[in-house]
């Protein structure tokens, strides 16, 4: 063999070694203490459908896919011209409830005057009867005036109940009238962004038609399996980090807010021991609403990576998982403290 060959073979063995070396350097850098474990998922976040509560027409989209929105954003405005002309002709309504009510108050006054002028007249004829200089009859006739007139006093009430109750029907109508006008301004109830716009202008659509579904950027989270003697010693709360594939060498810092109490794969008989240590259980890991807040325009859902979640609280975080993504405090002088014990 020539010094050449020599030569050749001495550095493929050198590179050969080097290569599985560093790969095992890299399989020591990234192993996991006892205490955490892990799970591929990806970032996921809820929909939210944007809907009219009643069949109208679609006037006006501010918003298209991919946009984000905040919550109270005008998302659609639907078409009201039908319910704002039924809305004017509810407004006449009232005015002209409150006018018979007007005129009721003022019959009723009236009467009031004529029942005082009743007494009167009955005090005088009393006296006159006592004084022998006027007639019984004459009593008599100012007597029933009296009761005549107070009866009519409370007839009068009685219509001034029923037009109070009127006035406010048609009043209660006029608030449910605006209601629905209000109703058809369709806003954003979340922070989120446009995945689907799903109609378009002119476009009639029928109660609870959808007219854009959004991405709810404030419950963002990954979904991970572990097997059943991880999943046992997970708690709400515990400490947890997600690693999307495309934020290089930062995580994402977050907690544990939901731990399956059914398994997701499960054989037909579970009967022994190594069968039920076949058993995945869901884990969630929630990303806090500040983080998704500060980082809302990198925010990317349907990411895959890896999420890792703390068994036993007094285990470090390996040095790989310790630089997280976290938003700024509002004094800006340190980087906020983390969720839930992070």
């Amino acid at each position: 063999m020539s010094r050449r060959t020599t030569l050749i073979v001495v550095a493929a063995v050198v590179g050969i070694g080097g290569y599985f070396g560093y790969q095992y350097w890299l399989s020591r850098q990234n192993a996991l203490p006892a205490g955490i474990a892990s799970g591929n998922g990806r970032v996921e976040a809820k929909l939210v459908d944007i809907s009219p509560k009643e069949s109208l027409r679609v006037k006006e989209i501010r918003f298209q896919e991919g946009d984000l929105v905040r919550p109270g954003d005008i998302c659609v405005l639907m078409d009201t011209n039908t319910i704002e002309a039924q809305l004017e002709e509810a407004k006449l309504n009232v005015v002209a409830t409150q006018e018979k009510e007007a005129v009721e108050k003022a019959t009723i006054e009236r009467i009031k005057a004529q029942i005082e002028l009743a007494k009167v007249e009955v005090v005088r004829s009393k006296n006159l009867v006592a004084q022998r200089a006027g007639s019984q009859r004459e009593l008599d006739v100012r007597n029933t005036q009296l009761k005549t007139t107070t009866a009519s006093l409370q007839e009068e009430e009685a219509k001034l109940r029923t037009i109070l109750q009127e006035v406010a029907v048609a009043q209660a109508k006029v608030a449910t009238i605006q209601t629905r006008i209000d109703d058809a301004t369709l806003r954003s109830p979340v922070l989120g962004r446009v995945l689907y716009k799903l109609a378009e202008v002119g476009e009639v659509l029928a109660a609870g038609g959808k007219a854009m579904t959004l991405v709810n950027l404030q419950d963002v989270y990954m979904e991970i399996y572990l097997p059943a003697a991880d999943a046992a010693r997970v708690r709400l709360g515990a400490q947890a980090r997600i690693v999307p594939d495309h934020v290089e060498g930062r995580t994402v810092a977050g907690y544990v807010s939901f731990v399956s109490p059914e398994a997701q794969f499960t054989p037909k008989q579970v009967e022994t021991r190594s069968e039920r240590e076949k058993l995945m259980f869901r884990v969630k890991i929630k990303v806090p609403e500040k983080t998704v807040s500060a980082f809302i325009e990198y925010l990317k859902t349907g990411v895959r990576g890896v999420g890792y979640v703390k068994l036993d609280d007094s285990v470090e975080w390996p040095s790989w998982l310790q630089k997280t993504l976290e938003p700024p405090e509002t004094n800006g002088k340190a980087a906020a403290a983390k969720e839930n014990g992070q």
